[in-house]
């Protein structure tokens, strides 16, 4: 069994310094394979949901330590298996109510890591919820999506895989 402890940390901004550019919108598909180095060693497939404001991960034996200040959590980056699980410790930035995809709302956990997606990375505030219902492990919302990606609703996979 691959059980890892990691720890993450809040990286950098990777926000615009005055007087640069803005990079021009990378083109994604509505399936793409996402890395999140500070939680996971290998790439997992993420559903770019433009209906959706937050992104969302995977997260099971949730549990808030240091009186509330980190959350300790399992993540399995392959869908279906049970054998890859992380244990992964970090800081939580905010407590957000958010409205699940089956109407339900919950009061979910928030961290702030770095991802990779389409050769870029960025820091993104992920929630922690339970996914094992759903189709991927990883959601990417609006949030992170803006003024970064045009989203092409009819294709998937369409960047390279994260390394």
């Amino acid at each position: 069994m691959y059980n890892r402890y990691r720890s993450c940390r809040v990286s950098a901004s990777s926000c615009q310094t005055a007087g640069m550019k803005r990079r021009a919108p990378v083109t994604i598909g509505w399936r793409e394979w996402a890395l999140v180095p500070e939680l996971t060693p290998v790439p997992i497939k993420a559903k770019i949901d433009t209906g959706a404001l937050t992104s969302s991960l995977h997260a099971f034996r949730l549990h808030e330590v240091d009186d509330g200040t980190r959350v300790r959590f399992q993540v399995q980056p392959h869908q279906r298996s049970r054998t890859d699980s992380v244990t992964i410790e970090c800081p939580i930035t905010d407590r957000r109510q958010v409205r699940s995809s089956n109407g339900q709302l919950q009061m979910r956990p928030v961290i702030e890591t770095e991802i990779e997606l389409a050769g870029r990375r960025q820091t993104i505030e992920l929630t922690l919820t339970n996914r094992d219902e759903m189709g991927f492990r990883l959601l990417i919302g609006r949030r992170a999506l803006r003024r970064r990606y045009l989203v092409d609703p009819g294709r998937s996979f369409i960047t390279d895989p994260p390394a």
